[in-house]
């Protein structure tokens, strides 16, 4: 175990959990160098069937240089239909080569577009629209550019399976094969990009509308100027600080970030009148997705400090110790990926925990810590003890979570540790594996890489 890049310990990834040093190099050199294929658990069927019991047009798409949410405005519009048509399970980034299902209502098959730098395979129809739940997780084909010691991957890989309790399971290269690859291991963190890979902010957002202080929120947001921001933006960042002028800093913020302008457009209606309401009318001028992440990124920074202090106290991460929470795999996940499902949940007692270990080593358990919220129930013992710990240090409780509209949270837990079977190839370095939905290709390839996370892209 070693300390992690000083950006990354600002959101709560205090470690490493390989000691060897890393390849360096980066990732998304070309978009060729990141694909991502979805795993999804979604039926449809033939197309000859009635658009009256079947009106959601189903079809997957490999895309290159399209964002989802882009690329969907891209369809929805050719068609001249409401974006609300059109759906997905899951969101993927544009620097990359992405394969994914989408559905559409109404719509027929020689009405998609010819998009450029997409290709489309109409799969059939369904009686319902995509919904993240049919996403169960995603392949990735990951190559690392310009890497100093790619000779190191294999040593970083034996320290990941013996985190993985896969101590030994493969002596040298020569021993992994295809049909036989190596099982690893890593904490299954909340990776860079929920924060913000280059303004990682998103959580200290969330921590104060969290703790109810509204004016705290936008502050964060609008305020916290950051060195990898271009100057202009920074001195915008400083003026607001400084001055409250809304009217003004809607002057001086570039016309590229409009969630900062919207905001000041709503603070400047009310100048003069600045109350909590005021800055919470603010807040909720931004989309309602990003009003979740907040919240979302607030309980993510606490979970990753949560894992940070298992690591510092040594406690295990592919087995119990008393007073855990565990959760049970997911029957039915796709083949080949290992899927925690936490509405299966059972408390480690003492007469427990041998159990619970052996379906822990048999990839039946996984170990959880909690997303909190206004229901999750915290964990007994030593891992009780780091959970309340992070909690009072943030000074937030369970019930702070109770907030209006998209703010608010229940909460639930999550698998402490995230596993996959990896394919490694060294020329050029390509990593290829499977993660459940949620977990981050990032926090797997950190291990790997050990560089400032901009370069992981």
């Amino acid at each position: 175990m070693r300390p992690a890049h000083p950006t990354e310990q600002t959101v709560g990834m205090e470690y490493y959990v390989s000691d060897t040093d890393g390849v360096g190099g980066r990732l998304r050199a070309s978009d060729d160098h990141f694909r991502v294929r979805e795993l999804e658990r979604f039926s449809t069927e033939p197309l000859a069937e009635t658009t009256d019991a079947y009106p959601h047009l189903v079809f997957r798409a490999t895309l290159r240089g399209w964002d989802t949410n882009d690329f969907a405005g891209r369809v929805s519009d050719a068609l001249g239909v409401s974006r609300e048509r059109v759906s997905w399970a899951g969101t993927k980034d544009k620097y990359a080569v992405t394969t994914q299902l989408f559905s559409v209502y109404g719509a027929e098959p020689e009405e998609l577009p010819e998009v450029d730098g997409a290709e489309i395979e109409v799969l059939g129809r369904a009686g319902r629209s995509l919904e993240f739940g049919d996403l169960a997780g995603n392949e990735f084909e990951l190559v690392v550019s310009d890497a100093d010691r790619p000779e190191n991957a294999w040593e970083i890989t034996e320290e990941l399976a013996a985190f993985a309790g896969f101590e030994g399971e493969h002596e040298d290269e020569s021993d992994a094969t295809a049909s036989d690859p190596p099982r690893i291991a890593a904490p299954n963190f909340f990776g860079q990009q929920r924060f913000g890979s280059r303004r990682p902010i998103t959580h200290e957002v969330g921590l104060e509308i969290v703790r109810g202080d509204w004016e705290g929120a936008v502050m964060a947001y609008l305020g916290n100027p950051n060195d990898a921001e271009p100057e202009a933006t920074q001195e915008a960042r400083r003026f607001v600080e400084k001055t409250r002028d809304w009217q003004e800093a809607l002057e001086r913020f570039p016309g590229g970030l409009r969630y900062e302008r919207s905001m000041c457009h709503e603070l400047a209606e009310h100048d003069g009148d600045a109350t909590p309401e005021t800055y919470r009318a603010a807040l909720e001028r931004l989309p309602s997705n990003l009003q979740r992440l907040f919240v979302h990124a607030a309980q993510s920074y606490a979970f990753n400090l949560m894992l940070s202090e298992r690591l510092e106290r040594g406690l295990p991460f592919d087995r119990p110790i008393e007073g855990d929470v565990a959760c049970f795999v997911d029957r039915d996940a796709p083949d080949g990926l290992v899927l925690p499902d936490t509405d299966r949940e059972q408390r480690v007692t003492d007469r427990r925990v041998r159990s619970v270990t052996r379906h822990c080593e048999r990839g039946r358990a996984f170990v959880t810590a909690p997303l909190v919220g206004t229901e999750t129930e915290l964990a007994d013992g030593e891992q009780g003890e780091i959970e309340r710990e992070v909690l009072a240090a943030l000074d937030l409780e369970q019930s702070d979570f109770d907030l209006p509209g998209e703010f608010y949270s229940s909460g639930t837990r999550r698998a402490i540790q995230v596993r996959t079977a990896l394919d490694l190839e060294t020329d050029p370095l390509t990593l290829s594996f499977s993660l459940p939905k949620g977990s981050y290709a990032t926090v797997v390839m950190r291990e790997y890489l050990k560089v400032d996370p901009v370069d992981l892209g």
